[in-house]
């Protein structure tokens, strides 16, 4: 959604809700995740198999032009399932005791991207790679919105230790592209998952 919406493409959105997906949908996607794109008669899979497919198709570039560079952020692209194994493990903690325990892990996942933000990207942000959108925030963008909104009720306090990363996710998340990649009511939405999970946050989400 994100990188469809950088790069002003034409599209029409299906919601899938994970307790109830219809079977047309279980039939196209093989993994029985979202999202999936449906271009004419083909159908791709897989978040950044899609981001890559829209990238070489449509301008503008998000990914730099320099090939060096476009491998690199290929590579941090695909640390992105480990970082939000890691950040996931703190949202969705079954107590305070357990989310500690997966900060331990966040902050290994963090530091690694802290270092990429520091010495990797040579600008002066906001974005990964400077004042444009890129692939590597559209990845990484939804697993730092969920943390923020667990960090508003559970406030760890985990991104002070990454100044990188915490500037990072506040320009991400005043980018209008990504605010409006989301519905409405995500947030709402979203504290309801966390109440399914039966998460120290929902339980932190009730009281308030």
């Amino acid at each position: 959604m994100i990188v469809l919406r950088a790069k002003g493409i034409d599209f029409e959105i299906t919601h899938i809700t994970a307790d109830d997906k219809p079977d047309w949908f279980l039939e196209i996607s093989p993994h029985g995740k979202v999202p999936v794109l449906w271009v004419d008669d083909d159908i791709l899979f897989e978040s950044n198999a899609i981001a890559e497919f829209l990238d070489e198709t449509v301008a503008p570039r998000l990914h730099p032009e320099d090939p060096v560079r476009r491998a690199r952020n290929r590579a941090w692209t695909d640390f992105t399932p480990d970082f939000a194994k890691a950040i996931n493990g703190v949202n969705y903690a079954k107590s305070k005791v357990d989310q500690v325990v997966a900060m331990d892990g966040a902050r290994k996942a963090l530091a690694r991207v802290e270092e990429a933000l520091t010495r990797e990207r040579s600008n002066k942000g906001p974005f990964f790679n400077g004042e444009t959108l890129s692939v590597v925030d559209a990845a990484y963008a939804p697993f730092l919105m969920r943390f923020s909104l667990v960090e508003e009720l559970c406030k760890t306090g985990l991104l002070t230790e990454f100044p990188e990363v915490d500037a990072w996710r506040q320009a991400l998340a005043e980018c209008d592209i990504i605010e409006g990649s989301v519905v409405p009511e995500f947030r709402e939405i979203f504290g309801a998952n966390l109440r399914k999970r039966q998460t120290y946050a929902s339980t932190l989400l009730d009281a308030a």
